[in-house]
């Protein structure tokens, strides 16, 4: 994860919380007073919790022998150094030969190790790949510092699925589990405004309700803006494109904006319908029914693309109280709508929904 997203406070939380297992923290990067006043914020007691603040592997494995933990924690793995290799912490080989002592200690103790990686600015898991191949589990600390929430995905797992998602928020007692994330992520709409639409989509395993959010205006200078947060910038060329050639929009002459509310990236391609009729609605600055939202993919002819998990989908729109979820005509056969107290409504284009709706 990046640098203050809350990695070292998840671990020392969940360190403290595991009472019944001897834990060793091992920081290379803060002293004793500092973790002493970061447990002290959380307020969690632990009289089989062990703290370390080495780098050197020699030391650390002697004091591993003597107190036999059986979980341990590395605070972090660019701070760590092997005195048989003669470069600094840090480097490639550093990083190598100390994540492969600890992959051997792991292994033949059978006892669980975490390393805490720092990442490069392109959000890589900094000295290249040979930390990810090595390690059975890779798991990604997300999500704006400017935001409460944290994403904690899943992108490699040796031992299951790799479409797990655990959602955080960021409090002054540490890290809180948010177990409904789709309602905090629309809770903000009060009045009925123009440009907003709501996407059923799925983070891993779990059905999410985002809301999306366009704004369409003349363009004032020569080339007109494509600007976004949390979505893909070429998908959204690429709507606006069908929605010019299919639905002869003239979105060639403004400016468009799009935003997911709440700092979280996106990249489910069920989006796709509601970015589009976000789209429409500030194109047309009319307002969506504030009970209604969408679930499809759209193709380059128009046509909107069945989706997976659309049970889930849908189950999660009527949990939340939407009356109306539009959905892939070619989506039909994998639902009954009859199970649903939410009404189902199924197209198969893009000028379909435009006529639905406005």
């Amino acid at each position: 994860g990046e640098p203050g997203i809350g990695k070292s406070t998840l671990f020392l939380q969940n360190g403290l919380l595991i009472k019944q297992l001897k834990v060793l923290y091992i920081s290379g990067e803060e002293s004793e007073q500092q973790i002493k006043m970061r447990a002290d914020r959380l307020k969690i007691s632990n009289d089989n919790f062990y703290l370390l603040t080495e780098t050197d592997t020699n030391i650390i494995f002697k004091e591993i022998k003597k107190l036999k933990p059986e979980l341990v924690i590395v605070d972090s793995i660019q701070t760590i150094q092997s005195n048989l290799i003669d470069s600094s912490a840090g480097t490639v080989s550093q990083i190598r030969e100390c994540a492969a002592s600890f992959q051997r200690f792991a292994k033949e103790t059978n006892t669980p190790v975490f390393l805490i990686g720092h990442i490069t600015k392109d959000g890589a898991i900094a000295g290249p790949k040979i930390l990810e191949h090595m390690v059975d589990t890779v798991l990604q600390f997300e999500g704006d510092r400017h935001y409460a929430y944290r994403i904690l995905r899943t992108l490699k797992n040796r031992f299951g699925s790799t479409s797990e998602l655990g959602i955080y928020e960021m409090s002054g007692a540490g890290m809180r589990v948010v177990t409904n994330p789709s309602e905090i992520l629309i809770a903000q709409r009060e009045e009925v405004l123009s440009g907003s639409a709501i996407a059923a989509a799925l983070e891993g395993m779990r059905p999410l309700l985002i809301e999306v959010q366009a704004l369409v205006t003349p363009s004032v200078y020569g080339t007109p803006q494509r600007t976004v947060t949390g979505f893909d910038l070429r998908r959204l060329q690429l709507l606006l494109a069908v929605l010019e050639k299919r639905g002869g929009f003239q979105f060639g002459l403004k400016d468009v904006f799009v935003n997911i509310a709440g700092g979280i990236k996106i990249e489910d391609p069920s989006t796709d319908l509601a970015v589009i009729c976000a789209l429409l609605s500030s194109y047309e600055d009319n307002p969506l029914p504030k009970n209604i939202c969408f679930a499809g993919e759209v193709g380059l002819n128009g046509e909107i693309r069945a989706v997976n998990r659309i049970e889930q989908r849908i189950a999660e729109a009527q949990k939340l109280g939407f009356e109306k979820i539009i959905v892939s005509k070619f989506n039909k056969k994998s639902f009954d709508p009859k199970a649903f107290s939410i009404q189902v409504i199924a197209l198969s284009r893009v000028d379909e929904v435009y006529q639905q709706l406005f």
